[in-house]
C-alpha cells in the first residue's frame, strides 16, 4: 500500500454528484423536485437508494447529464462501482432496469485475511455484478468489461459510489468514516447537554442502540439514534427502561418514542424542547435526516479528517486517521473519463453532512467532494 499524493473527488466527477436529497450539485441537471411528476412520486417524498423510485429518478438525471456534454449520444450501457453487495448491487440493477440499459458492476470490500477472489452474480437479464475481496481487482474488472464487449465511450455511464468506495474504501479505510459519525454524535449531545453530559452513559446507549437488533425501532437511522441518546442524556427516560420498552414492544416505533417525549417535553430545557419539536416536525414531514444539528456537525468532523496529516505521516497513519481517496477508483475513473464516459457520483449520505452551510461556504468551506485529501492504494 502506498500514498500517491493528493487529489479531490471533483477531479474526476466535477459536480456530477447527488446526495440523499437527490439534488444534483451541478445546477444544470434536473433534481427530484423537477422529476417527481415524471417518475410518479408525490412531492416531498425522497426515495432511498435501494428502491425502484430512486432508480427511476437517477436514470432520468443520467440521461439529462449525458445530453449536456454529448447531445448527439445516448447512454447505451452502465458500469457501477460500489462497496455493498445488497444495497449497491440492488441500486445498480434497478437503475439498469429503469433506463433499459445493460450493465456491469464492481462491488468490493477488502479482506486481506483471504486469498484474492471474485465471483459473478446475475442481477436481472442484462445486469451482472463482479464481487471481489480486493480493491486492487478493479483493473481486472475493467479487463472483464472489455472481454464482455463493454466498450467505454460517450455511450457509457459510469456510476461511482462515494462513501466507503471512492472515499474511505470498505475494509481498508472505512473505520475512519464510522468514527467521524461517532465523534459528531458525541459532540452534538455533549454541546446540547452541557454539564449534564455523561460520556460513559452516552457511549453505552449509542453502542447498544446502534446494534442490528434495534433496527426495527431505529430503522438504522443515525439521526434517530443520536436523538435517542440526547433524550436519554437529559434524564427524563432511563436507558434500561427504554431498552425494556423496545424489547417488549410497548414502544414499537420511533414515532411512539417521539409521542412519549412530547408528554414530558415540559421537563426538558428550552433548548432541548426546541430540538425535540424540530425533529418531531421533520419526521412527520417525511424528512429522513431530521436532526440537522447532528448532520452539520458530521460535515465539520468529516472535513476535519480529510488531508489533515502532513507528508511525514505513514500510510498506516493515513488509513487509520484520515479519510482518503481510494487510488484504484481514482485511477480507473480518470481512465474511463478520458475515454469519453459520463461519470456520475452517488451517495446516500445526507446533504447536510456533505455540503457546508452558506455562511461556512462564504468563509471558504468546501463540499466534501472538493476537499483535497491523500490518495492511497495499491
Amino acid at each position: 500500500m502506498k500514498a500517491y499524493g493528493r487529489a479531490k473527488v471533483s477531479d474526476f466527477l466535477g459536480d456530477a454528484i447527488i446526495y440523499r436529497n437527490l439534488q444534483p450539485l451541478d445546477p444544470r441537471l434536473p433534481s427530484l423536485a423537477d422529476l417527481h411528476e415524471t417518475v410518479g412520486l408525490p412531492a416531498g417524498v425522497v426515495p432511498r437508494k435501494s428502491t425502484n423510485d430512486y432508480a427511476r429518478v437517477v436514470a432520468q438525471i443520467l440521461s439529462a447529464g449525458r445530453t449536456l456534454d454529448a447531445p448527439h449520444r445516448k447512454i447505451q450501457r452502465v458500469i457501477f462501482i460500489g462497496d455493498t453487495r445488497l444495497n449497491d448491487g440492488t441500486a445498480f440493477a434497478n437503475i439498469c432496469a429503469a433506463g433499459g440499459w445493460p450493465g456491469l458492476a464492481f462491488i468490493a470490500a477488502e479482506r486481506m485475511d483471504e486469498a484474492p477472489k471474485f465471483e459473478i452474480e446475475q442481477r436481472g437479464e442484462h445486469a451482472h455484478v463482479y464481487v471481489a475481496n480486493r480493491w486492487a481487482s478493479l483493473p481486472d474488472f475493467a479487463a472483464y468489461c472489455a472481454e464482455q464487449g463493454y466498450t467505454v465511450d460517450e455511450s457509457t455511464a459510469v456510476l461511482i459510489d462515494l462513501d466507503k468506495t471512492t472515499l474511505g474504501a470498505r475494509g481498508r479505510n472505512d473505520r475512519v468514516i464510522d468514527q467521524v459519525r461517532v465523534d459528531a454524535a458525541f459532540q452534538t449531545v455533549s454541546a446540547l447537554l452541557g454539564n449534564d453530559f455523561d460520556p460513559p452513559a452516552f457511549e453505552t446507549a449509542y453502542r447498544e442502540l446502534n446494534k442490528v437488533a434495534y433496527h426495527p425501532f431505529t430503522t438504522d437511522n443515525q439521526d434517530y439514534l443520536v436523538y435517542l441518546c440526547l433524550i436519554l442524556g437529559s434524564g427524563i427516560f432511563s436507558f434500561g427502561g427504554l431498552v425494556d420498552d423496545i424489547r417488549s414492544g410497548r414502544v414499537a416505533a420511533f414515532d411512539d418514542f417521539l409521542a412519549e417525549v412530547d408528554v414530558h417535553a415540559s421537563e426538558l430545557s428550552a433548548t432541548l424542547q426546541g430540538i425535540h419539536h424540530d425533529v418531531q416536525a421533520r419526521v412527520a414531514a417525511g424528512d429522513p435526516t431530521p436532526f440537522k444539528t447532528f448532520r452539520r456537525n458530521e460535515y465539520r468532523a468529516t472535513a476535519a479528517r480529510m488531508g489533515q496529516l502532513g507528508a511525514e505521516s505513514t500510510v498506516e497513519q493515513k488509513l487509520a486517521e484520515e479519510i482518503v481517496i481510494t487510488r484504484e477508483v481514482y485511477t480507473q475513473a480518470l481512465a474511463w473519463l478520458h475515454q469519453g464516459a459520463f461519470l456520475f457520483g452517488l451517495s446516500d449520505k445526507p446533504d447536510e453532512a456533505s455540503i457546508p452551510e452558506p455562511e461556512q461556504a462564504s468563509q471558504g468551506a468546501q463540499p466534501i467532494h472538493r476537499i483535497e485529501t491523500d490518495v492511497v492504494g495499491m
